[in-house]
C-alpha cells in the first residue's frame, strides 16, 4: 500500500461552552496542519451537547479554511436525511471554492434517533431518505438539471464527486459505498453482536472492507478511512490517568442510556471502547495489531472518549505526527518547522 494519509478528527467535546469548543477545535486543527497532518474532520450532532458540539460543520469548516492553507477539511459526517440536499450541495460547492478545493465530504444516514423528530423526519425511514438525498447531491455536483425548469447547481462542483465518503457499520453499507466508487468511512468503535460479544473491532470491520473492495468498479482506486481513538502522552501514567477519567465518564453515560458496559477496571473499558492509549511505544504496538489499518488509505485519529484537556490534545497530535504515524508508514509531505507554521496562523 502507498503512503497512508494522516487525519485528525474531533467531535468538539472540549470542556466549556460552544464558543470555547469552536475556538479550541480550530486551534487543534491548525496544530495538526503545522505538524503535517493531511486532513482534519469534524462531526455533526444536533441538540445533545454531550454527544457532539457542532450542528453546522460546513459553517465551522469555512471558519477553519480561512485560518489554514493546506490541510484538507472533512465532514465526518453530515446526517444527510436531515438536510435539504440541494442546499447542502450549494454550501459545499461554495466552501470547496473558498478553501482552494480542500473539502472532503463524509455523509451517513445518521445516528441519534431522537434528533429526527425536530426535522419532521422519522428515523425509521432514514436509510431510504439517505439514498434519495445522496442521489440528489450527486446529480447536483454532476451538473444535471435539478428541476423541470432546467436549473443547474451554481457554482458547479464536479470535483466533489471524487470527495464523497460514506460512513457505515454494516456490510450492506460497504457494498453501497463500493458500488458508488465512494470512500468508505469506518468507525473508531462499533457495537458487538450477541453472538460475538468479544469480537475485535478488526474482526467486525473486515467483512465491511471485503464487501467494499468486492464491489468497487474496475479502475476506481479504494479510499478507506480507519478512524481510531488514540491518545498519546509522554508517560503511561499520565495517559492512563486521563483515560480512567474520560472512559469512566463515557461508561456512566452509556449506562444511563441503557447500554451495556463491562464490569471491571480500566483495562476492560479500554478494550470495550477500542482505545489506543499510552506512550508512543504503547500506541504504536497497539495500532500495529489492528490489521484494518494495513488496508486503509487514511488513518484518522481522535481522542474521544478519553477527552483530555486541550493542552494534552495538542501534545497527542505532536506525538502522533512525530512518532506514532511514521511507525505506521506515514511521512509528512511538508518538512516545515511546526513553530513557523503556527506563527503564521
Amino acid at each position: 500500500m502507498s503512503r497512508p494519509r494522516l487525519g485528525f478528527f474531533t467531535r468538539l467535546l472540549d470542556d466549556g461552552p460552544a464558543e470555547t469548543r469552536y475556538r479550541l477545535a480550530a486551534e487543534q486543527i491548525r496544530h495538526a496542519e503545522a505538524y503535517g497532518f493531511d486532513s482534519a474532520w469534524v462531526a455533526q450532532h444536533h441538540f445533545h451537547a454531550a454527544e457532539g458540539g457542532l450542528p453546522a460543520p460546513l459553517v465551522f469548516l469555512g471558519h477553519v479554511a480561512a485560518r489554514t492553507s493546506r490541510i484538507r477539511l472533512g465532514t465526518g459526517i453530515i446526517t444527510l436525511p436531515l438536510e435539504n440536499p440541494v442546499r447542502v450541495a450549494e454550501d459545499a460547492a461554495v466552501l470547496d471554492l473558498l478553501s482552494g478545493g480542500r473539502l472532503e465530504f463524509g455523509v451517513g444516514p445518521g445516528g441519534t434517533p431522537s434528533s429526527f423528530s425536530a426535522f419532521g423526519q422519522d428515523s425509521a425511514n432514514r436509510s431510504a431518505v439517505y439514498a434519495q438525498h445522496l442521489a440528489v447531491l450527486v446529480d447536483a455536483w454532476s451538473g444535471h438539471p435539478l428541476a423541470d425548469d432546467g436549473d443547474h447547481l451554481y457554482p458547479a462542483a464536479p470535483r466533489l464527486l471524487d470527495a464523497i465518503w460514506e460512513a457505515t457499520f454494516s456490510v450492506s453499507g460497504g457494498v453501497r459505498a463500493g458500488k458508488a466508487g465512494n470512500g468508505l468511512m469506518l468507525s473508531r468503535t462499533q457495537p458487538r453482536t450477541e453472538d460475538a460479544p468479544h469480537a475485535t473491532l478488526a474482526e467486525i470491520q473486515r467483512p465491511i472492507v471485503d464487501a467494499y473492495h468486492d464491489n468497487l468498479p474496475e479502475g476506481v482506486p479504494p479510499r478507506i478511512m480507519a478512524s481510531r481513538t488514540a491518545f498519546v502522552a509522554d508517560s503511561r501514567a499520565e495517559a492512563l490517568r486521563f483515560a480512567e477519567a474520560g472512559l469512566g465518564r463515557a461508561a456512566r453515560q452509556f449506562k444511563e442510556k441503557g447500554h451495556p458496559v463491562p464490569d471491571g477496571g480500566l483495562a476492560q473499558l479500554i478494550a470495550a471502547f477500542d482505545v489506543h492509549v499510552g506512550t508512543p511505544e504503547d500506541v504504536i504496538a497497539s495500532l500495529k495489531a489492528d490489521p484494518i489499518l494495513q488496508r486503509s488509505t487514511d488513518l484518522v485519529f481522535q481522542v474521544h472518549s478519553v477527552d483530555p484537556p486541550h493542552p494534552f490534545v495538542l501534545r497527542s497530535i505532536e506525538l502522533l505526527a512525530t512518532e506514532v504515524a511514521p511507525a505506521l508508514g506515514w511521512a509528512p509531505h511538508s518538512t516545515a518547522d511546526p513553530s513557523t507554521e503556527l506563527s503564521r496562523a
